[in-house]
């Protein structure tokens, strides 16, 4: 019983201490600053470098025979270009447009050729 009441006492004067150390006349709040982050500068870029170009126009489509050329150029790097084509082909006479480029660029054609689902729930236009 007294060893327990000898440790109860010299853990508490130790807390006590501590909370006196690491006042030293200065009031400190626990807020958890480690993760707070400086407010973002407004980085300018450096002189002489051009900005990056746009992106090219898509290609709109008048006529449907104009897919065919169009979805190749698109498919030309795609490692399976008869899927590819045919996915093309397919969106490009539903949307009549065709995105610039081999990938990517899909939003310049709208909302029919960007949320086209396949049965997979996966993007169906190239």
């Amino acid at each position: 019983m007294a060893l327990r009441l000898a440790v109860f006492l010299s853990a508490s004067l130790l807390i006590i201490v501590s909370a006196k150390v690491a006042s030293d006349g200065e009031e400190r709040h626990f807020v958890d600053d480690a993760y707070a982050k400086p407010p973002a500068a407004a980085v300018a870029p450096p002189a002489g470098v051009p900005p990056a170009p746009a992106p090219p126009a898509p290609r709109l489509i008048k006529d449907v025979r104009e897919c065919g050329p169009a979805c190749d150029e698109r498919c030309a790097l795609h490692s399976r270009k008869n899927v590819c084509g045919r996915a093309c082909v397919t969106c490009c006479k539903e949307c009549k447009c065709v995105p610039p480029g081999t990938y990517g660029h899909t939003e310049l054609c709208g909302v029919c050729y960007t949320e086209w689902k396949t049965h997979g729930n996966r993007t169906k236009c190239p």
